[in-house]
């Protein structure tokens, strides 16, 4: 009872509060008068600070020289420089460069230090206070304080260091800025930092590797956060090279195919029935029925042959539903295609195609700007740029039945008639250097039994067929054969798959029928531009040298 009666007697309010009507106590006076006393310093420092501001952007000389940007409401005459040009620029020479800001450092009050990068191109930049722009204090902390990636434009002059620059592909010159202009800044905080992607990624087992290598430091880019990012991942010097002589591969591919007369085709990658076999496809809905991704344009280059065409040929895209997670296969890959008429036999498609090949890559080892590129991606994977290739025109050409015989005599085991496994090309493939001193070569004369259907038999050997694979550094990068071009013989072929295929059916009626109307002899092959670049290169994986990858587990980005 005595407890019930003290907890309904009334609390005595605190000191400090108020009660409703009366005047503040003397410490809500005391603390409201503090907090007022803070507020004006606040507010004085804020002043003093804005002050201050407006006393350095008045006493900035050079104000006018750097900031953000603003491209200009009329076109302008303004000449710019590409880095790749200065490698041959000339002392005092005057340019304006946009570039991204790779690194960005103070170096004092009154100097800084910058490295520019365009592409696989790099060059030191330095601004320095005073001069004939009189440089300002702030413009130097300014530029030093860049965010990397961000990209300026620099206009400034030529100049020899006093020691050749080391650390940048441009070594002889650097710029000395007079202006610097944001053009667009990046953001503080990158999910990966470049930099940190100018080695190669770990492979195989990433966690052990991570282990291994993390005791000097140095953060651990994996290829899957690599690939996750590729937008800053591709801007690496290295990364940028691989993808301009992807391009140059494509480019030597045009140029060839046009100076050999050759129509350029764009074959259809939607076909109404999975056709070739061999490989899966998928499945993709087309309205209200079922559709495929083609597995390559075979077809429709020998419907163009057909057509009178005579010689044609394509880059497009590959569909392969493989759920095969190797170094070298992906889901999507990019063909370069051909397909031509046979006058007489057809070595006269294989010589074309190994001297195609052989063109592509010497001019990859001979044209300067290609061995400056090639010489970036060394600097990652030393095995860029020791691609050998013997003297003159000619490949190294063996027989299949040739490579089973050089595998048994090193104590491999290989059958005649069975196709070869990875491992066996590989072993293939040393053999085959060690032999000949080179890392390409060409085996003709497949089993009939492990080649698709269309392939045309050998006539003086059933079991075998006039198809060739072609090899670098021990893998395949180009599959190609004569193709079955008399109508009853390709029919036949069908028939005889296991399981059976009938030419009569939809998918394939309007592939047989361009035979059934008569055809001109013809062969062609279909190189993989991925694996080209790769093993050219060297590089441990086909997803370094594939821009965006898709493979069983990825499809973006």
């Amino acid at each position: 009872m005595a407890s019930q009666e003290q907890s309904s007697l009334p609390s005595r309010p605190k000191e400090e509060e108020s009660l409703e009507g009366q005047a503040p106590s003397k410490n809500a006076l005391k603390k409201a008068a503090k907090e007022k006393e803070k507020a004006e310093k606040a507010a004085r420092r804020q002043e003093q600070e804005r002050q201050q501001r407006e006393q350095a952007e008045a006493s900035d000389t050079a104000k006018h020289l750097y900031g953000t940007l603003s491209l200009p409401l009329e076109p302008s005459s303004q000449d710019f420089a590409e880095l790749a040009d200065l490698y041959d620029a000339r002392e005092d020479q005057e340019v304006t460069v946009d570039a991204r800001v790779h690194n960005a450092r103070v170096q004092s009050a009154k100097l800084a230090f910058l490295v520019l990068r365009e592409g696989p191109h790099t060059i030191q930049a330095v601004i320095a206070e005073g001069g004939a722009h009189k440089i300002s204090r702030q413009m130097v902390k300014w530029s030093g304080g860049l965010n990397t990636e961000s990209i300026v434009r620099v206009t400034g002059l030529v100049k020899q260091p006093l020691e050749p620059v080391t650390s940048t592909s441009i070594s002889n010159y650097e710029l000395h800025i007079a202006s610097i202009y944001i053009i667009s800044a990046a953001a503080q905080q990158l999910p990966i930092q470049v930099k940190d992607c100018m080695r190669p990624p770990p492979m195989g087992d990433e966690s052990t590797q991570a282990e291994e290598q993390a005791v000097d430091g140095t953060p651990i880019v994996s290829l899957s956060a690599r690939l996750n990012n590729r937008v800053l991942d591709a801007r690496t010097a290295a990364n940028n090279a691989i993808f301009q002589l992807q391009s140059a591969v494509s480019n030597l591919f045009i140029e060839y195919m046009n100076k050999h007369k050759f129509t350029w085709i764009q074959s259809s990658k939607i076909a109404g029935a999975a056709t070739e076999g061999g490989a899966g496809v998928f499945e993709i809905k087309y309205f209200d029925t079922k559709a495929y991704l083609t597995q390559s344009p075979q077809f429709f280059k020998q419907m163009a042959i057909a057509m009178d065409m005579k010689r044609v040929c394509e880059i497009g895209p590959v569909f392969r539903a493989e759920n095969s997670n190797t170094h070298r296969h992906l889901t999507e890959f990019t063909g370069l295609d051909f397909e031509m008429v046979i006058r007489n036999h057809y070595h006269e498609v294989l010589g074309f195609s190994e001297r195609l090949l052989i063109f592509i890559i010497r001019s990859l080892q001979t044209r300067e700007e290609y061995k400056r590129l090639t010489n970036t991606v060394q600097q990652v994977y030393p095995e860029a740029g020791n691609f050998k290739l013997p003297p003159g025109d000619d490949a190294v050409r063996i027989t299949f039945a040739e490579g089973v015989k050089l595998l048994n005599e090193a104590g491999v085991e290989a059958a005649e008639l069975d196709d070869l496994s990875t491992a066996q090309e590989r072993t293939l493939g040393t053999l085959i250097s060690q032999k000949y001193s080179t890392d390409f070569f060409t085996m003709d004369k497949y089993p009939l039994a492990i080649r698709p259907f269309y392939t045309h038999p050998d006539p003086t050997s059933p079991h075998l067929s006039h198809s060739y694979d072609f090899f670098m550094r021990g893998q395949e990068i180009m599959s190609g054969a004569q193709r079955i071009h008399d109508y009853s013989t390709l029919c036949q072929r069908m028939r005889a798959c296991d399981p059976p295929l009938d030419p009569l059916s939809k998918g394939f009626r309007d592939y047989t029928d361009a035979f059934r109307y008569g055809c001109a002899p013809h062969g062609g092959g279909g190189i993989g531009l991925n694996r080209v670049v790769q093993f050219y290169l060297g590089l441990p994986d086909i997803r370094v040298a594939t821009l965006f990858v898709r493979d069983p587990g990825r499809v973006a980005p």
